[in-house]
């Protein structure tokens, strides 16, 4: 037990430093083994005996990767606040990361051997969630979807997010970040309100910017 605790250790600590080797570079620039070794304090050879090869590693660092924007982006997929409060935290938290961290960024977008990256990963997992609040919210509001509505939230929803962060990410990659991150970050929110307001009133349900998610749904159970 001692020994496995050790070596999960030492690979955490290998995984560690590897990230602060590529984080010390250029988004894109190759890192190597031996830079990798040398920040974790052990020989090359102990790096292989923690993984199979280059790609075991590489996959691990990515996990971690994946793991860390998860963590940072999760926590705000609830429903505190108003629709436009969720969707501007969620994007918001997702740019300062990835401005803060634009060599992790660019690892997390690359594909893996099954062409599917720790980004997409990422969103995907946080898609799910936001299908799982949506469809709570539409049962809590005793709105009457239809089969094929209630089937095509889960496209829609993972289509949504998709675009949304292929819009945050197409203006990370470029040579200037125009316009300012906060003004991006208002603009992503007010796209996104209106695609969820105009969705509701085909509804039925008019939906006020400045109400709280929570009262909307408190006043639906009262209502009822």
């Amino acid at each position: 037990m001692r020994w496995d605790r050790h070596n999960q250790e030492r690979r955490q600590q290998i995984i560690d430093a590897a990230i602060a080797v590529i984080e010390e570079n250029e988004p894109g620039a190759e890192v190597h083994v031996q830079q990798i070794a040398e920040r974790a304090g052990v020989g090359r050879t102990v790096v292989y005996r923690h993984f199979t090869d280059r790609a075991d590693l590489d996959r691990a660092v990515q996990q971690d990767v994946l793991d860390g924007v998860a963590g940072a982006l999760l926590p705000h997929v609830t429903l505190d606040g108003t629709v436009p409060d969720i969707v501007e935290r969620i994007v918001g938290t997702y740019v300062e990361w990835a401005v803060a961290h634009p060599a992790l960024h660019r690892l997390a977008e690359a594909d893996g051997a099954d062409g599917t990256g720790p980004l997409r990963l990422g969103l995907e997992r946080i898609s799910d969630t936001v299908v799982e609040i949506i469809t709570t919210a539409v049962d809590g509001l005793g709105l009457e979807l239809g089969r094929d509505h209630r089937a095509a939230i889960d496209p829609l929803v993972h289509g949504l997010v998709g675009a949304v962060f292929g819009a945050v990410r197409r203006w990370l990659a470029r040579p200037e970040r125009e316009p300012r991150a906060e003004v991006l970050v208002g603009l992503v929110t007010d796209s996104v309100w209106f695609i969820i307001q105009g969705h509701a009133r085909t509804l039925g349900l008019r939906l006020d910017r400045e109400q709280p998610v929570e009262d909307l749904l408190a006043s639906a159970l009262a209502g009822a």
